[in-house]
């Protein structure tokens, strides 16, 4: 019956608000042990290029209808940070891509090397950031398109993380307009190629 379709749509409403909330509880958590040291740095050294790789691959299925190109074709390059943290900022920095790319657009992910450091950028196709919002986007809650974020679930906390995470590594990160879209990016060491060299890296960036 039509009360039966009616009450059916507003419990997957209820359910995908709860799901919503669930996932920004989650995010807090998240940011709150960061922000306040309890969620300490465990620096290793590992393959940030599989790591991208894979998820390159997970968000491609997700961008699929937009007729999206994710673009990945990095080699191998070992990173001294901690993984899971890192995973965190590249998953953040893909979803805020996917989320604002133009229908039929690009996404970009690229390494750019400076000596021993490196520097991941995450760029999409789709509207400039105004210049205004540039430097709050890292303030939690914060929020360009209040419309748009709403409408993919987006809590205004990702970012935030990333501040926090790199913060905690004392590496530099940010957001830049270019011609055609938008390029986040971040910055770490990089790792010795043998597994042997670890001990030898030094810890005095921390």
């Amino acid at each position: 019956s039509e009360m039966c379709i009616r009450d059916r749509f507003y419990c997957d409403v209820i359910a995908d608000e709860a799901k919503k909330m669930n996932r920004m509880v989650q995010k807090l958590l998240t940011l709150n042990q960061i922000e306040f040291g309890n969620n300490q740095v465990n620096m290793e050294r590992f393959d940030i290029t599989e790591m991208i790789r894979n998820m390159v691959e997970s968000s491609k299925i997700l961008v699929e209808k937009q007729e999206v190109k994710i673009i990945f074709d990095e080699p191998e390059t070992h990173v001294w940070a901690d993984e899971f943290m890192i995973e965190e900022v590249v998953n953040n920095y893909l979803s805020n891509a996917r989320n604002h790319v133009t229908d039929g657009g690009i996404i970009k992910v690229s390494y750019c090397r400076h000596g021993n450091d490196v520097r991941i950028k995450v760029f999409n196709t789709g509207d400039h950031i105004p210049q205004e919002d540039i430097d709050k986007l890292w303030v939690k809650f914060y929020k360009v398109d209040k419309a748009r974020t709403r409408e993919y679930g987006g809590s205004g906390i990702g970012l935030s993380i990333v501040k926090a995470i790199m913060d905690a590594h004392k590496q530099p990160f940010g957001v830049y307009n270019t011609a055609e879209g938008v390029a986040f990016w971040f910055c770490l060491k990089k790792a010795p190629k043998e597994e042997t060299d670890v001990q030898a890296v030094s810890y005095t960036h921390l």
